[in-house]
C-alpha cells in the first residue's frame, strides 16, 4: 500500500528543482530570531522566481565593509534588504566609485539598476554598509 507524501514535505524539494527564490524582506532573521540587515546573492535569472541563487552572504545590522570578503568582489547579482534597514553600496573598494542606497525590498536582478550613464549594478558591488532602525 502506498502512502501519500504530505505536500509540505514536497515544497522544499519543488522549490529546489524550480531554482532559487528570494526570501521576503521580513523573513531575514538569524536562527536566534534577530534581524539580518540584508542578504546578497551571486546569481540571478531572467525569471524572478529563480533569482537569489548561488552563494549567500548575510549582512548583519551595523556591518561596515569597505572591502568585500574574498570571492565576493564584483560577484553580487541579487539582494534582499530587511524592513527598516538600508544597504549602502559602492562600486570600488574602500567605499569609492559610484554609490547607491537600497531600502527594504527585493532586487531580483541588479542588472536592472542603472549605475552611471551606461553601466548597471550587476557584479559591481565592492564595498557596503548596512544599518537598521
Amino acid at each position: 500500500m502506498m502512502t501519500a507524501v504530505p505536500t509540505l514535505l514536497l515544497l522544499p524539494l519543488l522549490l529546489a528543482l524550480a531554482g532559487a527564490q528570494c526570501p521576503a524582506p521580513a523573513d531575514l532573521k538569524n536562527t536566534d530570531g534577530t534581524k539580518i540587515c540584508a542578504q546578497l546573492y551571486t546569481d540571478d535569472s531572467p525569471y524572478y522566481a529563480q533569482c537569489c541563487g548561488g552563494k549567500v552572504l548575510q549582512v548583519q545590522p551595523g556591518t561596515d565593509v569597505p572591502y568585500v570578503p574574498l570571492g565576493w568582489n564584483d560577484k553580487i547579482s541579487s539582494l534582499v534588504v530587511a524592513p527598516r534597514c538600508e544597504l549602502n553600496v559602492w562600486s570600488k573598494t574602500g567605499k569609492n566609485g559610484y554609490s547607491r542606497k537600497f531600502s527594504s525590498g527585493v532586487v531580483y536582478r541588479l542588472q536592472e539598476i542603472k549605475k552611471g550613464l551606461f553601466g548597471d549594478w550587476d557584479n559591481s558591488i565592492s564595498a557596503y554598509y548596512c544599518k537598521c532602525n
